[in-house]
């Protein structure tokens, strides 16, 4: 087979236990007016307090704007931005979990190419270059800080939406593990079995026909040879360390190898996709109000079940790489068995979704068809509304 692949990052990426000291020397090559974005409760934390100061005593002018809000509403994304003009910055920070992180995106968007966030949705929809950005994250989960994707909540559609362009792709990176010591276990369980869902979904993604535009025509561009490492040695890392950073949230080994296993897996997914579990997880998540990384996690191992006949050689490879002496065979299990430990609930029916509306939320799933057309067995309608009620029942056997 012809080795295809394509991985698109930072042009920095720091990680590493102290690593977040660096932000004002990565700050000062890029600009001099900076734009801190974050949200109310970080924004009076003393190591957020610190890091500002650091980026004063470089010599840069700071703005810190703490607007961020769980799903980044799309209102709030673009009174950010409006807030801002005024300062003029030449340089976003965004310094928090995956909100703080996509609302930075989208400010750094508005702020150079106007309009408002619907303006941008979809794919390949921005212009050109947005202004310099350097994303810290502070949890380890949705690895927006070396994604290509700014995700927000419409209220117009009671959909999340996705802005997802190369342009949105943080200039530099810095990952600091000591950041996540105080997230507490039912965050650090949602945000690393969100990472778990993304390095799964990206490693067995749809494998494309290779062509000479699929990468300059596409974001996402489905399984290939370079995302498949990444999102395999995200799949071990997370598989090694997130149930412990969960029982011991000091344990510095845990961290770092949940927070490295998050960061692989978003620069796995940023090039290959997520599929069937995240466009599921759109309507579930708009009609129980629940986490997002809670819901793509109850719904992954349903949709590895029905993509089982098409993706034995991965499973193999998955079994290889967390240990499992019985093969392929055991993964589904397992994955299961994990997120059941975290805490995740084991079907649609105990995350709080109404039976009755199964056959809305099979509609709405196939309507996503970007995810949809990106997973490796094909699912209709009728495919569809059987997977979710199999989720829904808690019954893996039903999928088939």
């Amino acid at each position: 087979m012809d080795l295809f692949g394509t991985i698109r990052a930072p042009r920095e990426l720091l990680f590493g236990y102290g690593q977040r000291h660096a932000l004002s020397a990565v700050a000062r090559r890029l600009g001099r007016r900076a734009l801190v974005v974050t949200d109310a409760r970080l924004a009076a934390d003393p190591a957020f307090l610190e890091l500002v100061e650091d980026l004063r005593r470089e010599g840069l002018e700071v703005r810190v704007e703490p607007g961020a809000l769980p799903d980044v509403p799309v209102d709030s994304a673009l009174a950010c931005a409006e807030a801002a003009r005024p300062f003029a910055p030449d340089l976003v920070i965004g310094v928090g979990g995956g909100s703080c992180l996509d609302l930075a995106k989208c400010v750094a968007l508005l702020l150079t190419h106007g309009g408002r966030p619907q303006d941008y949705y979809g794919e390949m929809k921005v212009p050109g270059p947005i202004l310099p950005l350097i994303a810290l994250p502070t949890t380890a989960g949705t690895g927006s800080e070396v994604t290509p994707v700014a995700v927000l909540s419409d209220s117009e559609r009671s959909l999340k939406v996705g802005i997802s362009s190369p342009h949105l792709i943080p200039v530099a990176a810095i990952c600091d593990p000591e950041l996540t010591l105080t997230c507490p276990p039912g965050l650090t369980a949602i945000a690393g079995a969100d990472a778990m869902t993304h390095a799964i979904e990206a490693f067995t993604a749809v494998r494309r026909p290779v062509t000479r535009h699929l990468a300059t025509e596409r974001v996402f561009v489905g399984k290939n040879a370079m995302s498949d490492r990444l999102a395999l040695q995200a799949i071990a890392l997370l598989w090694q360390g997130l149930e412990a950073a969960c029982t011991d949230g000091s344990d510095r080994v845990a961290r770092e190898k949940v927070m490295m296993g998050a960061t692989f897996a978003g620069l796995a997914f940023g090039v290959a996709g997520t599929a069937a579990a995240h466009a599921i997880q759109y309507p579930i998540g708009a009609t129980t109000h629940t986490a997002h990384g809670t819901g793509v996690a109850c719904l992954m191992p349903y949709v590895m079940e029905w993509n089982r006949p098409a993706i034995a050689p991965e499973l193999e490879e998955i079994a290889a790489a967390i240990g499992l002496a019985g093969g392929a065979a055991e993964v589904i299990p397992a994955i299961a068995a994990l997120f059941a430990r975290l805490g995740i609930p084991g079907s649609l029916k105990a995350l709080g979704l109404e039976e009755d509306r199964i056959d809305w939320v099979a509609d709405q799933s196939c309507g996503i068809e970007r995810l949809i057309q990106n997973n490796p067995r094909p699912i209709d309608r009728t495919d569809m509304r059987r997977l979710v009620a199999a989720a829904y029942a808690g019954d893996r056997a039903l999928v088939h």
